[in-house]
């Protein structure tokens, strides 16, 4: 999930420079009530670590594609999303996915040919710059402790992510993946609204996997995630609820692949 500094950036990350004890010594970072860059993204990565606590606000799915990234669905339009307000604050208190925590910040690797990653920032980001206020970056020249904390969040993010990949692997390995399609008929209407571009489990191939398979994952707590989004899936009613009720529910609807 982390990548080198260039023109193809991850989600949410305009800018990114390496955090430097000499360029940016005199640099604070503080804490924001609210997440701008989330008003108009309706799907954010998460970590299979995060299935259980996200899989109760959440649908859970699966990016299109031959390497599927887990999704946490905020909205099912592009564009659209029922968790915050105009000014990107949570109208609700509700589980925040890690990727969203760790921004501004990013563990990436500056040269493709090394496998060392760096503590990255963007620089965009209303949540460092050189204030008067939250806390220091960088004290006589070392990290301080908040600095510190985040390298630690952002290794474990990159840990969890390791994780995630794996279970994508036993996913494959398995072909429990199918692609997915959500209908929701409101009342009152004559058709259904139909989602799709995105994958989910297959239940028919989870029936029929073999013991030993089924074994395995139930010993390495897979299985416990398959559960987690499959019955995520439901809150996709809700989220559409939510939608209709904000008028934002377009005549044409198609989840996007991202």
């Amino acid at each position: 999930m982390a990548t080198a500094p260039n023109n193809d950036l991850p989600l949410f990350y305009k800018e990114l420079v390496p955090l430097s004890s000499i360029d940016h010594a005199d640099f604070h970072a503080r804490a924001l009530d609210s997440a701008t860059f989330l008003v108009n993204q309706h799907a954010v990565p998460l970590t299979s670590d995060e299935f259980v606590s996200a899989c109760r606000h959440y649908p859970i799915v699966f990016s299109a594609g031959d390497n599927p990234v887990p999704l946490a669905l905020m909205g099912l339009n592009e564009g659209v999303n029922t968790f915050v307000d105009d000014e990107g604050k949570l109208k609700n208190p509700v589980y925040v996915p890690a990727y969203i925590r760790r921004y501004p910040f990013l563990l990436a690797r500056l040269n493709p040919q090394s496998e060392d990653l760096s503590l990255c920032f963007d620089p965009t980001s209303d949540a460092i710059g050189k204030f008067d206020e939250g806390d220091a970056l960088f004290k006589d020249g070392q990290p301080t402790e908040p600095v510190n904390n985040v390298l630690e969040f952002c290794k474990n993010f990159e840990e969890a992510g390791q994780r995630t990949g794996f279970f994508i692997e036993e996913l494959k390995k398995a072909d429990l993946l199918m692609e997915g399609e959500v209908a929701i008929q409101p009342e009152g209407s004559d058709k259904p609204f139909v989602y799709r571009g995105f994958q989910m489990i297959d239940e028919n191939k989870l029936r029929e996997l073999r013991g030993d398979v089924l074994r395995k994952m139930t010993q390495n707590g897979i299985l416990g995630l398959i559960f987690a989004h499959l019955f995520s899936l439901q809150l996709m009613r809700e989220i559409f609820a939510e939608q209709v009720r904000l008028g934002k529910v377009p005549q044409v609807v198609e989840l996007p692949t991202r």
